[in-house]
């Protein structure tokens, strides 16, 4: 069977393109992000009839929309057997737009616009998602070095990857959109927010691989029951479940890692990997 697809393969050298071209996609998707959060600065936008947050919610779903994209063109590679050190440099640039560049432009003028907000303080704004930009470039860097060295793969990232925080960032937004309401403080949380995201890539927390997790469901059965109440809660509340489930695997790696410099939690540290 392996020789057949081989064969295959060989006789249609073309879909050696296709994780290109999904990766092509999650960029193109983090670029649309980008200039449809530009929209919510547009001084007419009142006249149009739509609301800054519902713009920045579309921008928000715009770059969890990529997510799907780069799992997708990871998969591809290994399927069709086209992994290249091209392509891995080609998908930590598209990352780089989706995860790194459009996130922190969405915090940016999500907070211009928010109660509250003062404009003597944009560069402190401006400061702090610059943190988070820098973090998830030194993570994409750091990424493609590891990945020209063959290593064991493993079941936990070192730090938290690049498109895990990029959820932080939009879950929050699209939660906030749907709320429909002023968040006291929120102009002062979210780039606060955004700084410790980007701190947290570069960090060493250890971070479960989220993938290799959903792939253990069918031998584990309390992870499986787990997905299923995340998922029932999802068909009840969608965007509080994903904005809670989503930061509680960003903060989850975080009080893990203080119980055990604490001595609060013992439990044994793998070795874990780089990722994006």
């Amino acid at each position: 069977m392996k020789k057949n697809a081989k064969a295959f393969l060989e006789r249609n050298r073309w879909l050696k393109a296709v994780p290109n071209s999904l990766t092509l996609c999650n960029s193109l998707c983090g670029f649309a992000a980008i200039i449809n959060t530009l929209r919510a600065c547009d001084p007419s936008l009142p006249l149009s009839g739509a609301s800054c947050p519902s713009i920045l919610a579309t921008s928000a779903i715009l770059i969890l929309f990529a997510m799907v994209f780069d799992a997708l063109d990871g998969f591809a590679a290994r399927i069709l057997n086209a992994a290249s050190m091209h392509g891995i440099q080609m998908d930590s640039l598209a990352d780089m737009v989706t995860f790194g560049v459009a996130p922190a432009t969405l915090v940016v003028i999500m907070t211009r616009s928010l109660p509250g907000y003062d404009s003597r303080f944009f560069y402190i704004v401006w400061a702090l998602a610059a943190v988070y930009l820098g973090g998830a470039a030194l993570r994409l860097a750091t990424y493609n070095v590891h990945a020209m060295v063959e290593k064991k793969s493993s079941d936990k990232f070192s730090g938290l990857p690049s498109p895990g925080a990029a959820a932080g960032i939009c879950t929050t937004v699209i939660y906030y959109n749907h709320l429909g309401m002023e968040i006291r403080y929120l102009a002062v949380i979210l780039p606060i927010y955004c700084a410790l995201l980007g701190i947290l890539m570069v960090s060493k927390i250890q971070y479960t691989h989220f993938a290799k997790w959903l792939l253990s469901l069918k031998r584990n059965k309390k992870r499986l029951l787990i997905v299923v109440i995340i998922l029932a809660a999802a068909c009840w509340k969608l965007e509080l479940t994903a904005f809670a489930a989503v930061n509680f695997y960003i903060l989850l790696g975080l009080f893990a890692a203080l119980g055990r410099k604490t001595g609060l939690l013992r439990t044994p540290v793998e070795p874990a990997k780089e990722a994006k």
